[in-house]
């Protein structure tokens, strides 16, 4: 077996690896990574293209194990490849959950094209059916807002910089400077204590 055979799929294996490993909320793309990927697939299936020509006129039974051996490789190569990608896509779902319709600029640079579009799609579905979901009441559920069960309907508060003005729901307008302390529905405010603009005292 030669030594090119005995590597086949081991970088879509490593895409798998370095994306559980990463530390990262989610880690840049692998371009380079997934190019080779594909471009070890298109290969396996040329030669075996080859390969199965020549079987079908000579009827060599003898290349039926390789050829079998090179069709498991490209199988093992698109499950990691479609894992990898499945595994991004679980992610970049859960950042719509956790920050809300605006991804972080650091997270974002992580992101290719195509994902960004995913991600805006998803936020505008998720988003739709908010809407739906709350049309007998005449306003939208906000889902996220609690992702965890709540034990309390108000917490008390510390903003960690100048913010601004901030509307409640009955009209009420808090002003929220940085180290100022407010005692405020949890359901208003959880939004942006994930966006680290407030923080939660215990």
């Amino acid at each position: 077996m030669s030594r090119q055979t005995k590597l086949f799929g081991e970088k879509a294996f490593d895409l798998l690896k370095e994306l559980e490993r990463s530390s990262q909320t989610i880690p840049a793309f692998d371009d380079d990574g997934v190019r080779q990927v594909l471009e070890e697939i298109k290969a396996i299936f040329e030669e075996n293209v080859a390969q199965a020509s020549t079987y079908n006129t000579s009827g060599d039974r003898s290349l039926w194990p390789l050829l079998n051996f090179r069709h498991a490789a490209l199988q093992r190569n698109k499950r990691c490849l479609l894992a990898y990608l499945y595994e991004r896509c679980k992610r970049i779902k859960a950042l719509r959950w956790e920050f809300g319709p605006i991804i972080p600029g650091d997270i974002k640079q992580a992101l290719c094209e195509p994902e960004v579009t995913f991600f805006n799609n998803y936020s505008k579905s998720l988003a739709a059916y908010m809407c739906s979901a709350g049309y007998n009441q005449g306003l939208p559920i906000d889902l996220t807002n609690n992702l965890r069960p709540p034990k309390s309907l108000y917490i008390e508060v510390r903003c960690m910089e100048d913010y601004g003005k901030f509307e409640l729901d009955d009209g009420e307008v808090i002003h929220l400077k940085k180290n100022s302390q407010h005692y405020l529905p949890r359901a208003q405010v959880e939004s942006l204590v994930r966006q680290g603009i407030l923080t939660h005292i215990a």
